[in-house]
């Protein structure tokens, strides 16, 4: 049997994620308290969204199933307002909870209900994609997309727990767990480096979900985030170091309608990143090759049309990271050692990305 495996979150109330497989037996003591129990799932995911309502009713509570669209589709705020209505038509109160089940658009989403519903309600978030495993469901982020950008409408709001449960990723298409992974490359980029060379030894293990080395992968990339968001929970410092990649990335992302995999634009984006360091003297040559080696390996996209950049520019300028219309790019001074580089100008800009072109 997997090891089980807990990582304390530091937030205004410390919380715990669980990690292992075949843990869905423990949902019904993390929701103490609670009577009414609203879940939020995508659709595709209704046959295991039901199995878990079975479950929870066999444990006295009452259950209903909001079945919401998958991926970004799910993160606009009409669908915030079709959740909100169905509390409302079944009376939730602020001692009742919501689940997060699905991947990382759905814990958005979730989250972003219970921040919002009462002014604030309890939820926990179980992650069924990597993506949402290392990432979306752990930190207190939460939020919804608009026409202009990603995540720009948003709340800060912990969940009381998080359950990782390894077996949920069984169904889960291979594209979309490579994609995923992204996040855990980038959290060995920024910070835990033993994760690059677990990968680089083993790439077939690293992502094969039923291995052991998977399982220290994804709780390591778990420690990173719980580490950092411990120190700055409201992205005042130290918590911005976890968007490596992802200026460029959120930027793809709009250009291509939220049809691309979040993943997958990181990951160029991270190559743009280590291009923009080095030719600001920060990284090597062999540091860049070193993220173009690994993501592709992986199977992951490390370029990007050249005829895309004017509308990519334009799409980062109104990315929430960015202050008064100036940039701000994460990039690294050396492998684990991220900064912050403010105000690139137009021109270094522009010399990255022919690196990164197509």
């Amino acid at each position: 049997m997997t090891e089980l495996r807990k990582i304390t979150v530091g937030a205004e109330e410390p919380y715990e994620v669980v990690i292992g497989r075949n843990l869905l037996d423990q949902v019904p003591s993390m929701l103490v308290g609670a009577k009414k129990v609203l879940i939020v799932h995508p659709v595709g995911l209704s046959v295991s969204a039901e199995a878990l309502r079975d479950s929870l009713i066999e444990a006295n509570f009452d259950v209903v199933l909001a079945g919401v669209p998958d991926s970004e589709d799910a993160k606009r705020i009409e669908v915030a307002a079709f959740c909100w209505g169905i509390l409302g038509k079944s009376e939730f109160s602020r001692t009742d909870m919501i689940v997060g089940f699905g991947g990382g658009a759905i814990t958005d989403l979730a989250g972003f209900v219970a921040a919002t519903w009462l002014r604030g309600v309890g939820f926990i978030q179980i992650p069924t994609t990597v993506l949402a495993m290392v990432d979306a469901s752990i930190g207190g982020k939460t939020g919804v997309n608009t026409a202009e950008g990603k995540n720009l409408v948003g709340v800060f709001h912990s969940p009381k727990g998080v359950l990782v449960d390894l077996e949920t990723l069984g169904s889960l298409a291979r594209n979309e767990l490579i994609a995923g992974f992204a996040e855990v490359v980038k959290c060995g980029f920024i910070s835990d480096t033993q994760i690059l060379e677990l990968i680089e030894n083993n790439f077939a293990e690293a992502t094969d979900p039923s291995s052991e080395l998977f399982l220290e992968l994804v709780t390591r990339a778990i420690q990173v985030k719980a580490v950092v968001v411990a120190e700055d929970f409201r992205e005042q410092g130290l918590r911005e170091t976890l968007n490596y990649g992802h200026t460029l990335g959120h930027a793809i992302e709009l250009a291509e309608r939220y049809k691309w995999r979040h993943g997958a634009a990181v990951s160029i984006g991270m190559v743009f990143a280590a291009e923009l360091a080095r030719l600001n003297g920060r990284l090597s040559s062999i540091d860049v090759q070193r993220h173009r080696d690994i993501l592709t390996s992986l199977g992951l996209p490390v370029s990007y049309p050249a005829d895309k950049w004017p509308q990519l520019l334009a799409n980062m300028r109104i990315d929430k990271k960015a202050r008064a219309g100036n940039l701000r790019f994460i990039v690294l001074d050396e492998v684990g050692k991220p900064r912050v580089m403010h105000s690139p100008t137009d021109e270094i800009l522009f010399t990255a990305f022919q690196e990164i072109a197509q």
